[in-house]
């Protein structure tokens, strides 16, 4: 699984000695096809000053590709999904239903978990955090409750329960959308209540959350970089992230 990921080494290294410590980018449910990814993976490497690593999470072809779904999701903030553009989804969906079962959170988990496993013994490093993106992010946090990394950083996360966010063990930041279906007002509250409760008590770990002003979901991953708010928002979510690593890792 390591040789199959994308691989963006720590700057200045003459050699392929491991870093000290490194980042796992999980992607968006575009996976490894789409460049972004590994635009942001050579992103942090450069910024944080460690390896970076994307697995492929579906072990092979993503669900979706982004000329299916772009053109349904908002780009900012004040744009609604029309009931023609769910039910153009909901249509799309149908046949992809073998292959999104092929990929449900039991399946990604495990595989995630195998990959972080091989490359703690490959590649012996200290701490390993993690940033999810979208169908990511979801992963992000569930990892988050398992003590397979370190840290976590979670980008307009997918599907996720309270009850997984409870679980979760590892310093965490979050970076949030204005408007975000995945990630509503009522659970994005509930998330920031639940690292709340535990100030002052052995289950506290480090968080936090920024929201970010004119931005929908997908808006660190995938932004328009066209609209001002949304670039910003793509800015600081990244400096956010190198920020965050720089500190618990």
């Amino acid at each position: 699984m390591v040789n199959e990921a994308y691989y963006s080494p720590a700057p200045g290294k003459a050699d392929d000695t491991p870093s000290p410590n490194a980042i796992i980018l999980l992607t968006d449910i575009f996976g490894l096809p789409l460049n972004n990814c590994k635009i942001l993976a050579d992103l942090l490497a450069s910024k944080v000053g460690v390896d970076v690593w994307v697995p492929d999470l579906f072990d092979g072809p993503p669900p979706f590709s982004t000329e299916e779904l772009t053109p349904l999701m908002p780009d900012r903030a004040g744009v609604g999904i029309s009931t023609w553009d769910m039910l153009r989804f909901i249509w799309m969906c149908i046949p992809r239903i073998p292959r999104l079962y092929a990929n449900r959170a039991t399946v990604v988990d495990a595989r995630v978990e195998a990959f972080v496993k091989e490359l703690k013994a490959e590649k012996k490093y200290g701490k390993l955090g993690a940033v999810g993106y979208c169908f990511g992010g979801s992963v992000a946090i569930r990892i988050g409750g398992r003590r397979l990394v370190d840290s976590i950083v979670v980008c307009h996360p997918g599907s996720c329960t309270l009850e997984q966010i409870q679980q979760i063990t590892v310093p965490a930041s979050w970076a949030c959308a204005e408007d975000d279906l995945g990630f509503g007002p009522k659970l994005r509250s509930g998330a920031e209540e639940i690292f709340k409760a535990r100030q002052g008590k052995d289950n506290y770990v480090d968080y936090e959350f920024v929201d970010y002003k004119g931005t929908a979901h997908g808006f660190a991953a995938r932004p328009n970089l066209t609209i001002t708010e949304v670039q910003e928002g793509y800015n600081g979510a990244l400096q956010q992230t190198a920020d965050w690593f720089k500190k618990t890792l």
